[in-house]
């Protein structure tokens, strides 16, 4: 009786995972195991919006192998230990698993690989599970990747994704101890709106989202960035924690067809590029990309109103308050956020990188330090000065004020888009709002960024 074992990382799924069909069709019986890691709380992402949203997705996982036979065994302690531990208990010939993408996770496939060897045990990494195509598929002439996004992105259509998988129909697994699944009301700390997670969620969630007769992807080319309708698919949680193939997401997208899901697939190729940049740059997650000789200031009372949603930016605070509530934020409020952080506090992009992973649930280390680096213009935006207006912005993607009301109580009861202006109301009216004056005049944060940067 052979046997393989499936090491589960952030690709938390039956369907379209090839790892786990290798490990299937490779051996008799299949240990489908997941290691609580502890390396991942020493190294800051074990935060409690992620691990509950993680204890859904294991619940989830472990569902899908008992319908086909099977189950998930979960082990805590280090990954390399608890992994050789399994392999000697079961006299299992291969361990398969996701090939990542982080500095993080090539260290601890080259410490499996390394330990494995000692125990005559193969380590199989398969690409093309964690994003639609994989790091490197495509390169320019020159370099190991691409610096800009217009000329992956025609490179990543030509190559094009592989065809999705099917989950498989059987899972047998040997009997072997292991560890309760972790529950999410054991968490604490968690944020009161953080969504549901799992396989089955996310599958649910996409069906509805394509098939949504206005608001879903259909709406999404025009209305992607409108905050207060947010057509937003919110399928990124799903995506960090592989619940949801982005192969599959991709393919389903296209078979639905027109304006948004082209949009939304592209949008998918961004995530690819950002995957991509990092898996030959891994520094970039802590260091400048292209460096502007940054020398950023660092003011805790400025930073503490930004991550608690009171700079007297209505727009902003919205953004971060959203952030502190649901662990997820709209997409273009992330960026007026982090573009206020950098370019008008002129803050060093790091701090708010941090903030996010510690909330976000979709807290992935490619698309939030990328992501980041392109709000400061230390990153792959080929316009690094670009400065984004918060009332500008407001004026455009929230009109009528409608997302600043929902998340800034205390100025609901302005009307229309004055809402985006609260300074310009009479002394009494501002005192009784009891919302904070600005921190900063938006002309005077940029006159400072510019100077920084030796643009004046």
């Amino acid at each position: 009786m052979t046997v393989s074992v499936m090491l589960f990382t952030s690709d938390l799924r039956v369907h379209d995972q090839p790892a786990l069909r290798a490990a299937v069709r490779g051996a008799d019986e299949v240990v489908p195991l997941f290691v609580v890691d502890r390396g991942v709380r020493r190294a800051g992402f074990d935060t409690p919006n992620r691990r509950a949203f993680l204890a859904d997705c294991l619940a989830s996982l472990d569902a899908g192998l008992r319908e086909r036979g099977g189950r998930l065994v979960i082990r805590t302690g280090e990954v390399t230990e608890q992994v050789c531990r399994v392999v000697t208990e079961t006299g299992a010939a291969a361990v398969h698993i996701a090939a990542g993408v982080s500095g993080y996770a090539k260290r601890r496939e080259d410490r499996l690989r390394g330990a494995l060897k000692e125990v005559r045990c193969a380590l199989h990494a398969h690409d093309g599970v964690i994003t639609a195509l994989p790091p490197g598929e495509v390169t320019p002439a020159d370099r190991d990747h691409f610096a800009v996004f217009t000329p992956y992105f025609r490179r990543w259509e030509e190559a094009g994704p592989r065809a999705a998988l099917a989950a498989p129909r059987a899972v047998r697994v040997p009997e072997l101890p292991g560890h309760p699944l972790p529950r999410r009301t054991a968490v604490t700390g968690v944020s009161p709106g953080v969504a549901r997670g799992g396989e089955r969620e996310g599958r649910l969630r996409l069906s509805a989202w394509l098939a949504h007769p206005r608001g879903g992807a259909d709406a999404y080319e025009e209305r992607h960035d409108d905050l207060p309708g947010d057509t937003t698919s919110r399928l990124s949680p799903h995506l960090h924690f592989g619940t949801l193939s982005a192969t599959e997401l991709v393919q389903r997208a296209r078979k639905r067809g027109g304006p948004g899901a082209e949009a939304f697939v592209r949008q998918l190729a961004w995530r690819d590029f950002h995957h991509q940049v990092l898996a030959a740059r891994p520094d970039a997650a802590h260091t400048d990309y292209r460096t502007r000789g940054d020398h950023w200031r660092s003011d805790e009372k400025e930073i503490a109103a930004w991550k608690e949603g009171r700079t007297g930016c209505p727009i902003v605070d919205a953004g971060m308050r959203q952030l502190l509530h649901e662990g997820w934020m709209h997409n273009r409020a992330r960026l007026l956020t982090a573009s206020y952080l950098t370019k008008t506090l002129y803050t060093d992009w790091r701090v708010g990188a941090r903030h996010f992973l510690d909330l976000l649930v979709d807290g992935d280390l490619a698309n939030n330090q990328l992501n980041w680096q392109w709000a400061a213009g230390t990153g792959t935006d080929t316009r690094p000065n670009r400065i984004l207006s918060p009332l500008a912005q407001a004026k455009r993607f929230d009109p009528q004020g409608d997302y600043v009301r929902r998340w800034v109580p205390e100025l609901a009861e302005l009307a229309g888009a004055s809402i985006h202006r609260p300074q310009d109301l009479d002394g009494p009216t501002r005192a009784r709002l009891d919302y904070p004056d600005p921190l900063i005049d938006p002309a005077d944060g940029r006159a400072r960024f510019q100077r920084a940067r030796g643009l004046d």
